[in-house]
């Protein structure tokens, strides 16, 4: 999956905003806790308190007095965690596991809890209950505290962390696994329409299908509309350059006779305005073609099948002049298939073909085969082959075979219609010692 890949931008987002909410959730959850456990335990404390209260009574002297002390083993225990003491003005009563230490409170005596300091230095959470006894007339003002230390309800916070951080790690787990399937099956309509896509670019589907959301539908719309809008452009282009040819085709045929024609009276001009309107033939040709091309250069990738072409090139040559004389061999696998249409391929193997049947002297053999490196084709001739500076001209669209007869551009033709179709056209030396042509393409 790359860097820019939608699926993973929103993963990543989804995770970090889960990972946020749950870190969130267990802040709060934590806040809840400590507030829950304060108020719990001031509740019990003051449930304490008001117990030590109801057994308080003074004695003879007026110091107050426990008749008896609350059951719980901390009290008794020095620095146990869990404190009372009763206060009468000077005179204090302490739970044992004070020691001999005080709780300082101050003068607070309104009802209420408080921090305070325990006798070890730890945190304290106390509550305070106010008393008054005795006769009327007499009465003696009490204050009855009782304090727990909060690294008792800290324990309980650190064992409520480990549930909750294991907890909530497989949350964020689960989470987002259920986000990434979510965010698999929204973006479900754009895997399909890519599969959709790539169906038209074989050639096996001409336009979208319309069975996509809402969402997606208009985008669907508006390919479809772009398809339609290029065909129609494609015909339109390619009746252009039938009527092209056909209207620069007649006047060069006229040229070509008007030549013949004053050739008794003036050989040397007849022969230069032949060769003229043959030059201008050639080019008229290869701009036909490059406009072929052109009109060809839709979405849909096309393919047909090279054999079939081949073996109906091969028996069309056998036909034409010096053609049933030579030697034709085609060796192409059924599987083997060119990425462009039948017409195409025609004239890039046309092409290459007719320039075999000029210059061969017995044999033209065609292989194609499905290497390693790609599929390739190649046509092979005993002919006298071309020289370095003759294949380079051929890139310039320079006429190379002066001395028979034809244009001389079927093979810059042929090299035009490959290289548009995401083929290259290579020529070589021939194992025959002519010219070998090694057309080859991406693929397998």
């Amino acid at each position: 999956m790359s860097r820019d890949s939608l699926r993973l931008r929103l993963g990543l987002a989804a995770a970090a905003l889960i990972a946020l909410a749950l870190l969130l959730a267990g802040i709060g959850l934590t806040v809840i806790l400590d507030r829950v456990l304060d108020a719990r335990t001031a509740d019990g404390l003051d449930r304490t308190a008001k117990l030590i209260a109801g057994r308080v009574t003074l004695a003879p002297d007026g110091n107050p007095t426990l008749s008896r002390e609350p059951p719980d083993p901390r009290f008794a225990t020095p620095y146990g965690g869990l404190y009372w003491q009763v206060e009468a003005g000077s005179h204090v009563l302490r739970s044992r596991s004070l020691w001999d230490k005080s709780l300082e409170l101050g003068k607070a005596n309104a009802a209420g809890t408080v921090d305070a300091t325990g006798p070890d230095g730890g945190r304290l959470i106390a509550v305070i209950q106010p008393l008054t006894i005795g006769p009327s007339g007499a009465e003696t003002d009490l204050r009855v505290i009782v304090a727990e230390d909060r690294r008792n309800l800290a324990a309980s916070r650190t064992t409520f962390l480990r549930l909750l951080v294991p907890a909530l790690v497989a949350l964020f787990v689960v989470l987002t696994l259920a986000m990434a399937l979510f965010v698999r099956r929204a973006l479900a309509p754009f895997r399909l329409l890519q599969s959709d896509l790539l169906a038209v670019h074989a050639g096996t589907r001409t336009r979208l299908p319309e069975h996509f959301p809402d969402e997606v539908r208009p985008l669907v719309a508006d390919l479809n509309r772009l398809l339609d809008a290029q065909e129609r452009a494609l015909i339109r282009a390619r009746d252009a350059a039938a009527d092209m040819a056909h209207g620069l085709k007649t006047p060069l045929a006229v040229l070509d006779a008007l030549a013949r024609r004053t050739g008794p009276a003036d050989p040397a001009l007849s022969a230069e305005i032949a060769e003229q309107a043959r030059a201008m033939g050639g080019q008229v040709e290869r701009a036909l073609a490059r406009a072929r091309i052109a009109a060809a250069g839709d979405l849909r990738r096309r393919s047909c099948r090279v054999a079939p072409v081949a073996e109906r090139l091969v028996a069309t040559m056998r036909r034409l002049p010096e053609g049933d004389s030579l030697d034709w061999a085609v060796s192409v696998p059924e599987a083997l298939a060119y990425p462009g249409e039948e017409g195409e391929l025609m004239e890039v193997l046309g092409n290459l073909l007719d320039n075999g049947r000029k210059w061969a002297h017995r044999r033209v053999r065609i292989t194609g085969e499905t290497g390693p490196g790609g599929p390739s084709l190649a046509v092979d001739d005993d002919g006298p082959g071309m020289s370095a500076a003759a294949i380079a001209g051929i890139g310039r669209g320079q006429r190379w075979d002066e001395t028979r007869p034809g244009t001389g551009f079927g093979i810059a033709i042929a090299r035009d219609v490959a290289e548009a179709a995401g083929a290259q056209l290579d020529f070589g030396r021939s194992e025959f010692g002519g010219l070998r042509a090694a057309l080859r393409w991406p693929g397998g």
